[in-house]
């Protein structure tokens, strides 16, 4: 069997990543497209669909520039007919709601679901939004796995949803899910995919004018009371009574089911509580929940994140006389962060008036903590390390979304604000116009492709005062080097079409434009120096592959390594101003680790009588 997800039988059983499950759902629901932008934690779904291979075979893949042209490309695709899905990461949903909302109106005949990975606890994220507010606001039927089953499973029920009642579908997962890994068993592969909907021209439908979006409202509010009325009947609400019926109850939705499970077994009140667990999350199965709490005296509401459900079941508690005591955030569950179990122990002891030994909720101790950093051979790094030459504390760093972020710690320092992706060159345009200083904007190659161009056509137009400097390492190295505009051709391959940036940049109409090695630091400093006595938008260019991707891909790099050849001042110096990771310290004395080295001889440019480079052993 040459992968289990695409020639898996029904009944089998493997282990899989919950993103892999996913896959293993869109494969038995028959996808015919996969659209993407990456993001962690969802990032694993569209590179498993291109490792798989189904580049036309089974189904079709596309990397897009951004989630809202992943959006719209999906949002076309379903409009020809075709179950479609596309993946992103919570904050990506931002840049697609608008197509978004307005498809919830127009309806998508082929069936469209919506893959959006949220990060409680900003694992790799720079907030933790609740993106279940996205299915109340847009009007999406909603579903929350906890188990790498239930991410195939829901999978497969969201694409029935969506095509039955055409109208898209949210698979909201989060971090723990999407990277848990469990036992999946598998249904069946379809012997012949769900034929294409024929395309009916219908302006009245799919051209949300004033006029005949007012009627499409009407049809979105029938939609929603058709799939509230299938949240009634979804197996993936469950109601676990124990046969001594208590009055007390939990009501719970995503991955804190798994946490309120595991402490009602350690807490050993598995017969005092009775538990409704939600897996069809939006709209609500109201019944269903009504009848619950009226079976209860007191109800502890569980989720993670923003208390919507909280909220929504006191609005029902309120609107049917329910006297039940409902009980939710405050105390220990708050807001912020991840739920654990030894938190929803604590939880649980509090609802329950039970007293809890503390080392009943000793939480595991902690690993040594290692902070993120620039890799050893980082192109970013000789960049950022220029920057502070040429402009010290004198200029004002704004900062995109990327791996290049991490240049905000000390010694480098090269990163001042950031909100997204993108606005590395907008607001720091802005910054500069009102503030009177000096600039300097930092973005990454699928970045720049994603929503620097716009940023910087803007920057152009308005006559703004910014040094922006392209981040260019051939790939898209923060989420997993997935592909982008950018890569060489001859890592492309012929489904997808390198661009060149230094001709979108001139096409855009900036003149003041240069292109350098980045490990090419006299280089990377002149041009940097020249564009500090300009004015207007300058752009610089800095190309040299990521050193990980290099590694992989393009088979560079590794035959040479540094070695300290002087203790002096100037190897102090370069360690202190550089701070590589493979620099190290070796019984006191200053040392390279030949195991992190990568070769890429900045050391020497920077203090040359202090490094040498000698082959690999």
């Amino acid at each position: 069997m040459s992968n289990p997800l695409l020639e898996g039988k029904a009944d089998e059983c493997h282990l899989l990543l919950g993103n892999e499950a996913i896959v293993r759902g869109a494969l038995e629901a028959g996808v015919h497209i996969v659209t993407c932008y990456p993001g962690t934690p969802s990032s694993e779904v569209p590179d498993t669909f291109r490792r798989i291979g189904g580049t036309g075979r089974q189904y079709l893949m596309q990397y897009s520039v951004n989630e809202k042209v992943a959006m719209e490309v999906a949002c076309g695709a379903s409009l020809a007919g075709a179950k479609a899905l596309v993946t992103m990461k919570h904050v990506g949903l931002n840049v697609a709601a608008d197509p978004l909302f307005t498809a919830t109106y127009t309806g998508l005949p082929g069936g469209l679901v919506i893959l959006s990975a949220d990060d409680p606890g900003f694992h790799s994220s720079q907030n933790e939004q609740d993106n279940r507010n996205y299915a109340r606001a847009a009007s999406l039927p909603c579903f929350e796995p906890c188990s790498a089953q239930e991410a195939k499973d829901m999978t497969k029920e969201a694409f029935r949803v969506a095509r039955l009642l055409q109208q898209p579908v949210l698979l909201r997962t989060t971090t723990r899910v999407n990277h848990m890994r469990g036992a999946v068993r598998f249904g069946a592969l379809p012997e012949e995919k769900d034929p294409l909907v024929a395309f009916e021209r219908n302006p009245m439908r799919f051209v949300p004018v004033p006029a005949v979006a007012r009627l499409r409202h009407m049809a979105l509010e029938e939609n929603m009371a058709k799939a509230k009325a299938l949240a009634e009947e979804s197996f993936f609400t469950k109601e676990h009574v124990p046969a001594s019926a208590p009055k007390a109850g939990i009501i719970v939705s995503g991955v804190s089911r798994n946490y309120v499970s595991d402490a009602l077994l350690t807490g050993q009140w598995e017969d005092r509580v009775r538990v409704l667990e939600l897996g069809m999350t939006w709209p609500l199965p109201e019944q269903r929940i009504v009848s619950f709490l009226n079976s209860c005296d007191k109800v502890l509401i569980v989720e993670e994140n923003d208390p919507l459900l909280e909220k929504d079941v006191r609005a029902m508690a309120q609107k049917t006389g329910c006297t039940t005591a409902i009980s939710g955030k405050g105390g220990v569950l708050t807001i912020q962060g991840e739920y654990s179990t030894p938190l929803l122990m604590q939880a649980i002891a509090d609802f329950l008036g039970e007293p809890l030994e503390k080392s009943q909720v000793q939480a595991p101790a902690q690993l040594p903590k290692r902070p993120p950093n620039l890799c050893a051979g980082c192109s970013h790094r000789a960049v950022y390390y220029a920057a502070r030459q040429i402009f010290g504390d004198e200029a004002v760093y704004s900062s995109d979304i990327g791996c290049y972020t991490l240049g905000m710690l000390p010694p480098l320092r090269c990163a001042d604000f950031l909100f997204c992706m993108g606005s590395s060159i907008s607001a720091g345009s802005g910054f500069a116009m009102l503030a009177k200083r000096q600039v300097v904007g930092f973005i990454g190659d699928s970045t720049f492709f994603h929503s620097g161009m716009t940023g910087l056509a803007n920057a152009l137009f308005n006559r703004m005062d910014i040094i922006v400097v392209v981040l260019d390492n051939g790939t898209t190295a923060m989420t997993g080097h997935q592909p982008n505009p950018g890569m060489l051709q001859d890592q492309l391959g012929e489904l997808c079409q390198h661009l060149d940036i230094e001709a979108i940049v001139r096409g855009i109409g900036v003149t003041q434009v240069k292109k350098v090695a980045a490990f090419n630091l006299k280089a990377v400093e002149r041009a940097l120096k020249e564009f500090k006595d300009m004015q207007g938008v300058r752009v610089l260019i800095a190309e040299e592959p990521c050193a990980l991707y290099a590694r992989r891909s393009l088979h560079k790099g590794g035959s040479r390594v540094a070695v300290v050849v002087d203790q002096g001042e100037a190897t102090k110096r370069c360690i202190d101003s550089f701070a590589c990771p493979a620099f190290c310290r070796k019984d006191g004395a200053y040392a390279v680790d030949p195991t992190l080295c990568t070769g890429c001889g900045l050391c020497l440019q920077v203090a040359p009588t202090g490094f040498k480079l000698v082959k690999r052993a």
